[in-house]
């Protein structure tokens, strides 16, 4: 990978948000899956719609810069959807699973913020004002999805989990005094 000039390091960062946008288009149809929260599935299910367009827009600023940016793995992307695979998989209380989903989706939206932020500042300073508004737009699209992912949770989810998880707790033979029984009988 060449990297000789501020160009060459925008277009690899370009590369790397092209494959974690592409990515994420096929993960995030498993977390709406796995969802149960209606707000939370809609606001997933929106900004999967989003997704979508970003692709298309990070395929405009290829051609507007002249760049290919397919062929490369956003190792990054890679981790993070891994961890939202584990919660995806895990046992407990529906809000609590939510509330799990909403924290690996907020790591996904910070790691884009800053990665689109960096994109832009370098379209910036190398006087690719096209470049800077399409990026704009999709880092404004990921902080609303960041912000409405914290008011579902805070509004919704948080307060359904504190309730849900005690209850849970006593179906499933839980509490704390249950443990330490079960422990101390073996």
């Amino acid at each position: 990978m060449k990297m000789s000039s501020l160009h060459d390091l925008l277009v690899v960062q370009l590369k790397d948000l092209y494959s974690a946008e592409t990515q994420l288009v096929k993960a995030l149809p498993k977390m709406v899956k796995h969802t149960t929260s209606d707000a939370l599935r809609e606001a997933i299910d929106n900004h999967l719609e989003e997704t979508r367009g970003q692709v298309e827009r990070l395929q405009k600023i290829g051609e507007v810069l002249d760049a290919k940016l397919t062929g490369h793995k956003c190792q990054g992307m890679v981790g993070l959807i891994e961890e939202g695979a584990e919660v995806l998989e895990a046992d407990g209380p529906e809000a609590i699973l939510d509330a799990a989903i909403v924290a690996a989706a907020q790591r996904v939206e910070h790691y884009e913020i800053a990665a689109y932020g960096t994109a832009r500042t370098m379209a910036e300073l190398l006087g690719q004002q096209e470049v800077v508004e399409l990026l704009q737009q999709t880092l404004d699209e990921e902080k609303a999805a960041d912000q409405k992912l914290t008011q579902i949770v805070e509004g919704e989810i948080y307060p359904q989990a504190g309730q849900s998880s005690e209850e849970w707790a006593e179906e499933n033979g839980r509490r704390r005094g249950g443990r330490a029984k079960a422990a101390s009988a073996r």
